[in-house]
């Protein structure tokens, strides 16, 4: 009986240090487990930091491209408007941004004491040349595209539609039926006078 007894103990004593080693083992698995966890979690953080910073970059990019845009566009107005033959501009296409077209010019008005051109008009709307508004658009409204090869006014159809004009056969008719438009016209454009 003392051999069984014996044998009993030791698978006592065996099934217990194999208890303990094995409760240590699984400790172990889960505090790697926990660490792995740790790891994942701050893996996702640095994702999610590095998205943010990758936005960020995104719009810094998006927002120089229209800055370098717009003063290549200014440049190129800036030019475009400096100097140019008459025959040039009267006739060419006026659209909006979207490239949609808002009419033709039909004719620039000018400052007979400075010489400049302070109007542009623009000629929309009607069929064949009849019943077409005209608008008297500010020159510096306008910008000229020369990979497109029409001016840009920053305007929909419907918000053109609205603006001050007057018909192609009651054009004001002196300076002083221009000055009485100018205000209207230029708080309708946001362009100083």
């Amino acid at each position: 009986m003392k051999p069984l007894i014996s044998i009993i103990a030791a698978s006592f004593i065996s099934a217990t240090c194999v208890g303990a080693a094995s409760a240590e083992d699984v400790q172990k698995k889960q505090e790697k487990v926990a660490e792995k966890q740790q790891d994942v979690k701050e893996a996702q953080q640095d994702v999610k930091e590095a998205q943010l910073e990758v936005r960020e970059a995104r719009q810094e990019l998006k927002q120089e491209t229209t800055k370098v845009a717009v003063k290549q566009a200014k440049a190129t107005n800036a030019q475009m408007q400096r100097m140019s033959r008459a025959s040039k501009i009267i006739g060419a296409s006026v659209n909006n941004p979207a490239g949609e077209s808002l009419g033709d010019i039909n004719e620039l008005v000018l400052n007979p004491e400075s010489g400049q051109v302070v109007y542009a008009v623009v000629s929309y709307g009607g069929i064949l040349g009849m019943g077409d508004k005209l608008f008297a658009v500010p020159w510096h409204a306008l910008a000229w595209l020369d990979d497109k090869e029409y001016y840009t006014l920053d305007l929909d159809k419907a918000t053109l539609a609205k603006a001050p004009g007057f018909d192609k056969n009651h054009w004001p008719e002196s300076s002083i039926h221009w000055d009485q438009q100018r205000e209207e016209i230029h708080q309708f454009y946001r362009i100083a006078p």
